[in-house]
This record gives structure tokens, C-alpha cells and sequence, in this order.
């Protein structure tokens, strides 16, 4: 808020003029481009249409960071049967209400004073649509513009909903076209407003999709265009515009276009006012091997690009690919951040990622050039840049005639958790992790509807314990592969200096895969980063020194957000484990002490002790029945489907294993006695346990209860032995 309105506001106020309350969701792009004149709001994801998740908020500071406590708290639940999910979005705070999505496209309306509700909206996805997800039924966020809130459901529609009541104002199928039956479409990434639309896209790249974006009239919600970030198949019909027909030049004639090839735009995009253009990043491939994709080795665009789009009619502008032929589950879906940066002397509009493999870019964001490209981390699956910023890609890491071993992994060096820019430092904030991973062939692979189509296999951290595989086996490969570290996680927040493309200190965080979260920084010369073991805490931007930690109770993905109300400067952030570790969560997660469950969370200078969650109760394992007739070999079967089928969800195994999903191994026997209605008949499927019966006969899903019997008696054995 400006000098001059909080004048006219004293004014009024000495008048005995009530000011008339600000209509709810009143956010148009004059005040988004002059965010910077309202610190105290968070109108935006990244606060300002820049992206930089940075505060100009300075009552919270270095030296009184150390007083920040509990203010409120707002639960958060999003249950379909048994199961939180992962609660992965930014919140936005606007004149006092802050709103925030939650799993399944839920969204929460609260008093940003008090946490108090003032409307929710639940879009009622049937629970078995969690089955077409790869990694939990997020969301990362949604959108508030001229009194409507946007948000996207996982299972493809784009709502408008009043943000004075959340009342549902139109829907719009973003799926339309698509076969909703054999390609696994869904949406976890925020919706973005692009001048006179709000646009959309979609994940499922591994379950045999084609990407696209798709743009909607801001008032009545209909699309006005489609963009697809890789070209269909030439024999249903030409290509789409003039970007399709470049792109199409890059796959060659032996494409497998039933695999839909991938490039899903599920991270946050960006619209810069100034340039009126509208950034995008594009997905991973499908399948990753691309001697199955197009042995060609043709680029295969617009996979693992970030695109510049004119809003106004959806054509292309530029592109920057950052990996061709990709081959390694690579996206261009980390956060975006744009900045204006003196570069050789020269003032530059770049845009900045740091995506999941490992190199940090800065690009001309007018004309897409490449300005600059460093490791974050150790990389090996590039040598390095030809003038013009194109990777030189590594015949090494190349896995078609033998594994290989790569550098990061497919979970990323920097996956969806955002980072932040301040200003003030220069510094680029970074939730990083540097892990290698064994990858390899499937020489067996062919496309199936409804499984995962990749036609390969990784090997890295969690998934040696989720598979129960022995790290020491790929030592021989491991040994073979010089110049190389420990392939072990090893997750750090790491301030980066953009111009000078170097590190600048960082701190270590855990040896688990999403041990940090999202960061916020601040004017007040802070940081703040969440944690999967429930802490919250604050760092000095300029070198890393910690000042203060506070115990949640309450995994934490999301990234923090700042704010201001009556003078008082609030730290909040949206809390609750899950996403693609809610299959197995971390050693160090708060999950093991505490109920998992979502939480918004809301802390001020003098505030309390946060209040935890209620104590997790210890399981124990229950008697399993008697199968009769069941052999060794059979449940030997079935320990291979459950690896296949299972296991996505159910990594949960006693109490060292624990999942947001039911443990498997420690079925009740009135689970056990309806086990066939439950995976074959569907029987609570809207609670979230969709039917496998298109994949499993009956004999397989007895061979995976003769399985699951026989783990249940070795548990229970072990339990009386303690």
C-alpha cells in the first residue's frame, strides 16, 4: 500500500468516513505490475508477475528472526478414505484473505489474521482417479484475478469460482479430445493468467500422453487456444500451426506416435506484461528410451523447453530446448524466475531455471538466446555448451547397449520445490540435491495403456529400499564409470550468484530425496525453508548462517510466503507430506512422530510454540489367514506383480517403512476376506482405491495376496521375536 492510500484512508477515518472494504479478489494486472507499492500483499505465486518469491518485508530480521512464532493455523484435510495427500502449493494472500489449493483441486479461503475459514471449495474428484497420478494428487497453486479464483481438479477440469463465496461460477473440460479411458491425463500445476486468458496444461508424460497448454476466456471460460508441445501423428493430419511443423522436423519417420511422446507442462509458467509474451516449460519424453521414441536421434522438440507464447493467439515466439533427444526423465518444470541483471556490463531481461538436470540458465527472455549455463551440481550427462548453448551430450550416459551411470537422477537436481531471487544479495536460492543413478535398457519394453511406459529403469536412493534392491549390485558399473562421486543424496539449499554462475555457500539439509522444500527471501536479509521433518527454518541470505528453527510437527513441501496486516509481518506456508514420497516416506520425516495431515500455518514475531499434531500410534502386524492351495511359486508371482503394480503406492512395511497409503503388509482379515472386491470389483474405489482389473486377472490378484499373506506371517514372526 502506497504513502498516499494509507493517507486517505487516516483521512476518511478522521472524517467518520468508513472506507469501503476492498471487493474480495480484487487483483487486475495494473496492480499485479505494481506489486512492488504493496509490499504487505502476495498476489501472485511468486509475489510479482516476476516470479522471484522475494518480500520487500523487513520487520522480521536478522536480528530479531529469533522471536518468529505461532500465530494460527487452519486445517487443511483433504481425505478421500483413508489417505492425506501431499499439500504442495504457494499460497496468495490478497486485502487480507489468503487463498490456497490443496489435493484434488481443493481450495481454502481464509481470514490471513486469524486462519479462520471464510468459504472452502471441494471439486468432489471421484477418489479413484488417484490411480491415472504418478506422484499424489497435488496441486501447486492457483490464481486470483478480478474476483474470480482459478484452480485446476487432478482430474482435468479449469474452474472459476467467486472469491467472495467460492461459489462455482464455469468449468471448462481441459481434457477435451483426449482419450480420458487409455491416456492418463491429469493437472497438479497451477493455472496461470496471461493477459485476457487463463491458461492451463497437464501431467501423465510416462502414461502415454501428448502436452499441450490451453488458453480460456478469463469471464465464460471458453478455450480460445491449444498449444501442443510436440507434434501428433502425421497420418491423422497435418500439423497444427507453424511451431508443429517445426517440431515435426525434428522426429524422424520410425516414431512411436501411439506413445504419445510426452512434454507435459505441469510446473509454473510466467507471464511478463512488458514483452506481453507468456513462458512455458515443457516435460520429460515417453518413453524416456529414445531408441524406442524415435531412433532417429532427431531433437524431438519442444521436449524439455522452455517456450515464449503470445497469449493473444498461442503461437510461438521462441524456444530454448535445454536437452535434445532426452533420455533421462529431464523436464523444464522448475519455477521460473524473471529478472532484469547487468551481464558484461550490459542491462539484460533474463530469465532464469534451474531444472532437474543440475544446470542453471540464464536466457535472454525477449529473444530466447542463451546468455549462460553452469552445473549447480556434479553432471555427467552433458561435456558442456557449443557457442549457441547447445548441450554436448555424453556418449557415456547413453544406457541402450549397457547401464549407465548418470548424474542427477531422474528426481532431479532441482525438482518442482521453488526456489527464490532477492535482489538485494543477487543470490539465487536453491532446494538442490546432488544424487547419481544407475540407468538401463528394457529390451522387453512396448507400450501399454494404463501402466507406466518408460523403457527404463532407474536405480537411486528410496527406490533401492521401495524395491527391496541391494545397492552393491551395480558396483561393477559404478567402478567402470572414472571421475565420478558418491551416487548417494545428499539434498542442500544453495545460494547462487546468477551473473557470475558460481555457488556462494550453502547449507546441508538431509541424505534423503525431499528432505527441503520451497524457499521465500526476504528484504530483512532472510530465507526460510520448510523441511520433510517438519521444521521451519530461517537463514541470513547473504551466508547461509541459520537464526532459528521452528518444530511443526508437519512435513513441509510447499514454499512460504510473506505478508503484512496492521503492521505486522506474517510468515505462512501450507504443510502436509506426501507427493512422490507419500509411497515411502524419508527416514527423518515429521510422519513418523506425528499424524500426517494438511495444515496452513501462519507465524509472527512473539508468537507461541506451535502446536503438533497428535502422536502417531505404532502399528502392529495382525494374524494373516490361511490360503489354501497357494505354492511358493505363486506368491514368488506375486511379489513380482506387487513390485509392478503395487508398490507405486504401497511402499509402507512395518514401522521402518511408513507411507500415506494402508501398509499392505499388515492387512486386516476382513481386508483379506473382500481382497478380490477390493483390487478386481473396485469396492472403494471412491476412496481413493481404483480397480486394477484391466491390468490383474484373478489369479494375479490371488498370486499378490499369496504374496503379501506369506510377508505378513514373516512380520508377525519378527514382532514375537522383539
Amino acid at each position: 500500500m502506497t504513502s498516499l492510500r494509507r493517507g486517505l484512508f487516516a483521512l476518511l477515518a478522521l472524517a467518520g468516513c468508513a472506507a469501503p472494504a476492498p471487493s474480495p479478489g480484487n487483483i487486475d494486472l495494473a496492480r499485479l505490475r505494481a506489486a512492488d507499492q504493496e509490499p504487505g500483499q502476495w498476489l501472485a505465486l511468486g509475489r510479482t508477475f516476476k516470479g522471484d518469491r522475494f518480500s520487500p518485508l523487513e520487520r522480521i530480521t536478522t536480528d530479531n528472526a529469533g522471536g518468529l512464532g505461532f500465530a494460527w493455523e487452519y486445517p487443511a484435510r483433504t481425505r478421500r478414505g483413508r489417505v492425506e495427500h501431499g499439500q504442495e502449493a504457494t499460497p496468495i494472500v490478497v486485502d487480507g484473505v489468503l487463498y490456497a489449493s490443496g489435493p484434488w483441486g481443493v481450495v481454502y479461503a481464509v481470514d490471513a489474521r486469524t486462519g479462520r475459514e471464510k468459504w472452502r471449495f471441494d471439486p468432489e474428484v471421484d477418489g479413484s482417479y488417484n490411480r491415472k497420478a504418478c506422484c499424489d494428487v497435488v496441486s501447486r497453486g492457483l490464481q486470483v484475478w478480478k474476483g474470480k479464483v482459478y484452480v485446476a481438479t487432478i482430474d482435468g477440469w479449469l474452474v472459476a469460482l467467486d472469491a467472495a463465496t467460492g461459489a462455482e461460477i464455469w468449468r471448462a473440460d481441459t481434457f477435451r479430445g483426449t482419450d480420458r479411458v487409455n491416456r492418463s491425463y491429469t493437472i497438479t500445476g497451477p493455472p496461470q493468467v496471461a493477459k485476457n486468458v487463463v491458461v492451463v496444461g497437464n501431467s501423465g508424460a510416462e502414461f502415454g500422453v501428448r502436452g499441450y497448454v490451453s488458453a480460456y476466456d478469463l469471464d465464460t471460460g471458453q478455450e480460445r487456444w491449444r498449444f501442443y508441445t510436440v507434434p501428433g501423428d502425421p497420418a491423422k493430419g497435418p500439423p497444427e500451426n507453424a511451431a508443429m511443423e517445426l517440431a515435426a522436423k525434428t522426429w524422424g519417420p520410425k516414431t512411436d506416435w501411439n506413445s504419445g511422446l510426452g512434454g507435459t507442462v505441469w510446473g509454473e509458467m510466467n507471464y511478463d506484461p512488458e514483452l506481453n509474451l507468456l513462458y512455458v516449460g515443457t516435460g520429460n519424453s515417453t518413453p524416456y528410451a529414445g531408441w524406442y521414441r524415435d531412433p532417429s536421434r532427431g531433437d524431438n522438440l519442444f521436449l524439455v523447453s522452455i517456450l515464449a507464447i503470445n497469449p493473444d493467439d498461442g503461437q510461438l515466439k521462441w524456444h530454448y530446448q535445454q536437452v535434445p533427444w532426452e533420455l533421462w526423465d529431464y523436464t523444464a518444470s522448475a519455477n521460473m524466475i524473471l529478472a532484469d541483471l547487468t551481464i558484461d556490463g550490459k542491462p539484460r531481461k533474463v530469465i532464469m531455471q534451474a531444472p532437474k538436470n543440475g544446470i542453471f540458465y540464464v536466457l535472454d527472455r525477449e529473444t530466447g538466446s542463451f546468455i549462460s549455463g553452469k552445473p549447480f551440481v556434479f553432471v555427467n550427462w552433458m561435456t558442456g555448451f557449443d557457442s549457441a548453448g547447445r548441450p554436448q551430450i555424453n556418449p557415456a550416459a547413453v544406457y541402450q547397449d549397457r547401464p549407465a551411470v548418470i548424474f542427477p537422477t531422474q528426481v532431479g537436481a532441482h525438482n518442482w520445490q521453488p526456489m527464490a531471487f532477492n535482489p538485494k544479495t543477487g543470490l539465487v536460492y536453491i532446494p538442490a540435491r546432488e544424487q547419481g543413478m544407475v540407468m538401463a535398457n528394457v529390451p522387453t519394453y512396448q507400450w501399454m495403456p494404463g501402466v507406466g511406459n518408460v523403457g527404463a529403469a532407474g536405480a537411486f536412493g528410496f527406490v533401492y529400499e521401495l524395491v527391496g534392491m541391494d545397492p552393491k549390485i551395480f558396483d561393477p558399473v559404478i567402478q567402470a564409470t572414472p571421475g565420478i562421486p558418491s551416487l548417494d543424496t545428499r539434498e542442500a539449499l544453495i545460494a547462487w550468484d546468477p551473473v557470475a554462475q558460481r555457488e556462494r555457500w550453502r547449507v546441508e539439509l538431509g541424505t534423503e530425496e525431499y528432505s527441503g522444500g520451497g524457499v521465500v527471501t526476504t528484504a530483512g536479509n532472510l530465507v526460510i525453508q520448510g523441511a520433510a521433518n517438519g521444521r521451519l527454518t530461517i537463514y541470513r541470505a547473504d551466508d547461509g548462517t541459520k537464526l532459528h528453527e521452528i518444530e511443526t510437527g508437519t512435513g513441509i513441501m510447499a514454499a512460504p510466503i510473506s505478508y503484512e496486516l496492521d503492521g505486522e509481518q506474517y510468515v505462512a506456508v501450507v504443510a502436509g507430506f506426501g507427493g512422490a514420497r507419500a509411497r515411502l516416506y524419508p527416514r527423518a520425516a515429521a510422519g513418523f512422530k506425528h499424524e500426517n495431515y494438511g495444515r496452513i500455518l501462519a507465524f509472527k514475531l512473539g508468537g507461541t510454540p506451535t502446536p503438533l499434531p497428535p502422536a502417531r500410534t505404532p502399528g502392529t502386524t495382525p494374524e494373516p489367514p490361511v490360503l489354501e492351495g497357494v505354492s511358493d511359486a505363486v506368491a514368488a508371482r506375486g511379489g513380482e506383480l506387487f513390485l509392478a503394480h503395487c508398490v507405486t503406492c504401497h511402499g509402507a512395511r512395518g514401522e521402518t517403512r511408513l507411507s500415506s497409503y494402508p501398509d499392505l503388509y499388515r492387512l486386516p482379515s476382513g481386508t483379506h476376506a473382500i481382497f478380490d472386491s477390493i483390487v478386481l470389483s473396485g469396492k472403494l474405489a471412491s476412496s481413493g482405491m481404483a480397480s486394477f482389473a484391466d491390468v490383474l486377472k484373478p489369479e494375479d490378484a490371488r498370486a499378490i495376496q499369496a504374496y503379501l499373506v506369506r510377508e505378513q506371517a514373516k512380520m508377525r514372526k519378527e514382532e514375537g521375536a522383539r
